[in-house]
């Protein structure tokens, strides 16, 4: 296996990665002579080409629920702070996790960065739908609309992967006028066309890429139902439009951001959960959200903790039996005395080491991610904000603070009475609504915003001031070595 290995590592570097090599997939492709199913044998089936599909989704679930991503942008924006150690050798300390102490001080390391398997394992993801999408039109026991279901997934997965990467990996779409600064690699083929050494686009190339995709995908979409369980649990027409307004909003694409939200918020038959409902829906084990457009979940059972859930980095069972991450009073002091928001935290005192004495401090752990709790892509509250965001960017002052009322009304918070400062009264109520859910740090970036983190910040460097180079993460050094067309980030 030694030369697998070697492969893996080269394709690493410039993207394409032969399907499967990680377990994530069953093995599915994983090619040993004489041992293992060859890829055109493995797609030459709709069963074998939809086993495919389900383990690149298997995949991206474990990508995105996985603690370096789940938790970086909340942690790195200022959302989080750490709870006390529970070891006997340091009970009561306060300590940043190992694996993200080096991204959390702001001083990740090209040569071993803390978030190198997120750029690996979306590359493989991509190299994973992209062999779908080489072989799939040549399948003969597929209907039409079953191949374009297929193809239509396979395309929403791919502009996924490259929009999480170009978030982490690449400055935001306006860090220059024209967005002509660096991308990502955006890799649309497979080892089947053989190795190359791709550079990276700029950021107008790779977004225009990922809305190509998309409206692809758009196209593709139909009435086929391809894998089983429930409609949330995939990509399909609406959460797509959710994921394309989405894309907008971060190229400033005002009027697209407007009229993809829109759509979303009229036809696609979600409605926001009300006020009555909105802290029973969050405490629910069975099911997501009633609003959710998009979740990657973990299987759903009666209800008890699953280790792979979101519950892994903010549960609470007992003094004795809780997790690392909780809410920051600089989030906190955000919410009103009436926002019903507020019930979302679980406030718990523990036994905090202050001055070498325990003490008990009070920490808020979140209770949207209790039991049995998944990644949240999409819901439909954030088409609303998007909606507003847009409406501001075309000067239609009114409607975008009519649309931020519609949240803080459900949340009974006070309403907005004028226009002022909406920008600034928009980007604190994604910051309420949304914590927790991985956005912050980019809204932050996308504004153009400096990061403050004040309370329970025990980093080197808690504030950064925007522009920094330090706002993305450095290209995993060894993907740079193996590829002398790939340019790292500066600083790196």
């Amino acid at each position: 296996m030694k030369q697998s290995k070697y492969i893996k590592s080269l394709l690493n570097t410039i993207g394409l990665v032969l399907i499967c090599l990680t377990q994530s997939c069953d093995k599915f492709l994983e090619q040993e002579p004489g041992s293992q199913t060859s890829i055109s044998e493995q797609l030459s089936s709709k069963d074998g080409v939809l086993e495919a599909l389900l383990g690149a989704y298997t995949s991206l679930e474990s990508t995105v629920r996985s603690e370096r991503y789940a938790i970086y942008a909340d942690l790195q924006g200022g959302n989080l702070k750490f709870s006390p150690n529970l070891s006997s050798s340091s009970l009561g300390e306060l300590s940043v996790p190992i694996n993200l102490e080096n991204v959390y001080n702001f001083q990740d390391l090209a040569q071993s960065s803390d978030l190198e398997s997120i750029y690996d394992d979306n590359y493989d993801i991509i190299n994973q739908v992209n062999l779908i999408l080489e072989y799939v039109d040549a399948l003969t026991d597929a209907t039409s609309q079953e191949i374009n279901q297929i193809k239509a997934q396979a395309l929403t997965i791919r502009a996924y992967c490259h929009f999480l990467l170009a978030q982490i990996y690449a400055q935001n779409y306006n860090y220059t006028t024209d967005a002509s600064h660096l991308g990502i690699v955006y890799n649309t083929t497979t080892l089947t066309n053989g190795i190359t050494y791709p550079s990276r686009e700029t950021a107008f190339a790779t977004y225009a890429l990922i809305v190509n995709d998309l409206t692809e995908a758009l196209n593709f979409y139909n009435d086929a139902n391809i894998l089983e369980g429930p409609e949330y649990s995939y990509f399909n027409l609406y959460n797509t439009k959710a994921f394309l307004a989405r894309v907008y909003l971060t190229q400033q694409d005002w009027q697209n951001a407007y009229d993809m939200a829109n759509d979303v918020i009229l036809n696609s038959g979600v409605t926001l959960v009300s006020s009555e409902n909105y802290i029973s829906e969050w405490e629910k084990t069975d099911t997501p959200v009633s609003e959710i457009l998009l979740e990657f979940s973990v299987p759903r059972d009666s209800g008890d903790t699953v280790g792979g859930s979101m519950s892994a980095f903010y549960g609470y069972t007992s003094d004795s039996d809780y997790e690392k991450y909780v809410a920051s009073e600089d989030l906190l002091n955000l919410f009103e005395t009436t926002d019903i928001r507020k019930e979302l935290f679980l406030e718990q005192p523990l036994a905090t080491l202050i001055n070498n004495e325990l003490e008990d401090v009070n920490y808020y752990f979140t209770k949207k991610f209790q039991d049995n709790a998944a990644f949240v892509g999409f819901r439909l509250s954030e088409l609303y904000l998007i909606r507003a965001e847009a409406s501001i960017g075309l000067e239609n002052f009114e409607d975008a603070k009519d649309d931020i009322n519609v949240i803080r009304e459900r949340a009974k918070a006070s309403l907005l009475t004028s226009t002022d400062n909406l920008e600034e009264l928009l980007l604190e109520e994604r910051r309420k609504e949304f914590c927790f859910e991985s956005q912050y740090l980019f809204d932050l970036s996308r504004n153009q915003q400096d990061i403050i983190r004040n309370d329970g910040c025990i980093s080197q460097t808690c504030n950064l001031n925007y522009p920094s180079d330090k706002f993305i993460l450095p290209i995993p050094q060894d993907n740079i070595d193996l590829n002398e067309n790939l340019q790292q980030n500066a600083s790196y």
